[in-house]
């Protein structure tokens, strides 16, 4: 039977690379602060599962798919940008899980419990962190030229809204694997950052996307090792040194 860090190790790899390269499109559609009003999305799922005893993970997704297909149903609807419906629904579903949320299980809602890593969970962020990096790689460039501009996107045959959707499902699927390691609070830190970084290192749009995933890969390996050597909260230690290495890159940015 593998040993509790070998899950924890396996896990936050496949969800920190998965994040890393799904931040650098983010960053690029200039949509970074959205996975943050999700990953709050996330808490009210959170504390259901901690109320009635189950996967933190499916609690977190479901809230979070609601969520993610309101705003896509709104933006269909009232044409205002994604950002400002995000906010709108992020807002409800932070105020109903401040409701429901058991205090005392806060913490890990808000910032994760590496250490309730179980099989299930790693084999869940394995297949759904390769499904999501393959199912960004593929629409990448489509939703590239989409950020650009939607009419030449439509001119090029590409179809938004069904893009969009894929996008936001995409998004989901990581902050609610997130949650289980950094919490409802920290998950837009795991995508942004690592993808910012990289921003700083690389010099082509390739180089950049697989540099994030390669920075969320090492900044969450080395976020477990000091939670191993020091024993505080394993998902603010990723966090810092994802940071971390974010400061150094700001050595080689480009002028």
């Amino acid at each position: 039977m593998f040993s509790q860090f070998i899950l924890s190790l396996i896990t936050v790899i496949f969800i920190g690379g998965a994040a890393g390269y799904l931040g650098s499109l983010m960053l690029t559609k200039r949509m970074a602060l959205i996975g943050g009003p999700l990953g709050h999305l996330a808490l009210p799922g959170a504390a259901l599962a901690l109320l009635y005893h189950f996967n933190i993970f499916w609690g977190a997704l479901g809230t979070i798919v609601i969520g993610a297909v309101i705003i896509w149903l709104l933006e269909i609807k009232t044409k205002l940008p994604m950002e400002a419906l995000t906010g709108l629904v992020f807002a409800a579903g932070v105020a109903l899980s401040f409701l429901i949320l058991p205090v005392s299980q806060a913490e890990e809602a808000l910032i994760g419990d590496i250490s309730k890593i179980s099989l299930i969970d790693t084999i869940l962020a394995v297949i759904l962190g390769i499904i999501v990096f393959l199912i960004i790689k593929k629409i990448y460039s489509k939703m590239i030229l989409s950020g650009i501009s939607e009419d030449l996107a439509k001119v090029e045959g590409v179809n938004v809204k069904k893009y969009n959707l894929i996008y936001l499902a995409s998004i989901a699927l990581i902050v609610a694997l997130e949650v289980k390691i950094v919490g409802g609070l920290l998950t837009v830190a795991m995508l942004v950052i690592p993808a910012s970084a990289s921003n700083n290192f690389g010099r082509t749009l390739s180089y950049y996307s697989f540099g994030a995933l390669a920075i969320g890969i090492i900044s969450a390996i080395f976020g477990l090792l000091l939670f191993k050597l020091t024993g505080f909260s394993a998902g603010p230690l990723i966090i810092l040194s994802s940071t971390f290495i974010f400061l150094i890159s700001l050595i080689f940015k480009k002028r």
